[in-house]
C-alpha cells in the first residue's frame, strides 16, 4: 500500500509516518517507482506506536519496545520492562493533578486576608511543614 493509504488507515500524517522511519520505529519501506509501499502487516505497527504515544510513551521508549519485535515473539516481558517505569511516573503526575486540584479549589475559595494567611492554609512554607 502506498504512504497515503497508510495515513488514512492509522488516522496519522503521512508526515508522521516518514518520521518514524526516520527515527528508525518503522523498517524503510520497499519503494516502487520512488514510491514507497507498505505491507498490510505495517498497520498494526503503526497503530501501536500511537496508541503508545497517546499514552504517553516518549518515542524512545516505543523504540525500546520495538527494537527486534517479531510477530512470533510474546510482547508481555517486554511491556512489563517498560511499564514499571512508567507507572511509577504516572503515579507521581496522579500526586502532582492532586495537589494541584487541591490548589485551585481553594483559589476559587479564597478570602484570605494576606499572602501570608493564603500560605500557611496552603502549607508551602517548608518551616511549617517541617514543624508539623
Amino acid at each position: 500500500m502506498k504512504i497515503g493509504v497508510l495515513a488514512r488507515r492509522t488516522g496519522l500524517n503521512a508526515s508522521a509516518i516518514r518520521y518514524y522511519e526516520r527515527l528508525g520505529l518503522l523498517d524503510q519501506p520497499h519503494r516502487v517507482g520512488g514510491q514507497r509501499r507498505y505491507s498490510e502487516d505495517i498497520v498494526h505497527r503503526v497503530l501501536l506506536i500511537r496508541f503508545a504515544a497517546t499514552m504517553g510513551f516518549s518515542l524512545p521508549e516505543i523504540s525500546i519496545f520495538l527494537s527486534g519485535l517479531r510477530d512470533d515473539v510474546p510482547v508481555g516481558p517486554r511491556w512489563r520492562k517498560l511499564t514499571g517505569r512508567k507507572l511509577e511516573e504516572v503515579e507521581r503526575s496522579i500526586e502532582r493533578s492532586l495537589k494541584l486540584r487541591t490548589l485551585l479549589e481553594h483559589l476559587l475559595r479564597c478570602r484570605c486576608a494576606s499572602l501570608r494567611v493564603c500560605i500557611e492554609k496552603l502549607n508551602l512554607s517548608p518551616r511549617l511543614r517541617q514543624i508539623r
